[in-house]
């Protein structure tokens, strides 16, 4: 089998997991398919470099623990976050409500803190 044949099926492996894991939450992919396809493939390649599917945007700390949060699909531990921003950080999900990704703001984790602290003042 190929190499391209190879990441295409890991691809779609990658996809029906994922898909399974981010439902119950809220999410789905991205309608924006090319990106979908291309942070899938980026996916990929993290995983066959660095022996897990980190996020593609993010860099890794560099201590096992806090690279295990950016494990692909990263909702899990950052979900008060992305619920603001209605989609993960790189945009490979959006929440279920999204139908132009492309409306949604990045939001810092700074800008979250600055935000949650001027909401509780």
């Amino acid at each position: 089998m190929s190499s391209e044949a190879r990441t295409e099926r890991r691809k779609n492996k990658l996809r029906e997991l994922f898909t399974r894991v981010v439902d119950p939450l809220g999410y789905k992919f991205s309608p924006d398919e090319e990106l979908v396809d291309f942070l899938l493939e980026q996916e990929v390649m993290t995983e066959r470099e660095k022996g897990a599917p980190y996020c593609p945007c993010q860099a890794l700390p560099g201590n096992r623990e806090e690279d295990m949060k950016l494990v692909c699909p990263c909702i899990p531990f950052n979900r008060k976050h992305f619920d603001i921003m209605k989609r993960c950080w790189c945009g490979l999900f959006v929440h279920k409500d999204v139908t132009d990704p492309d409306k949604l703001e990045q939001i810092s984790p700074k800008e979250l803190e600055k935000m949650e602290k001027e909401t509780s003042e």
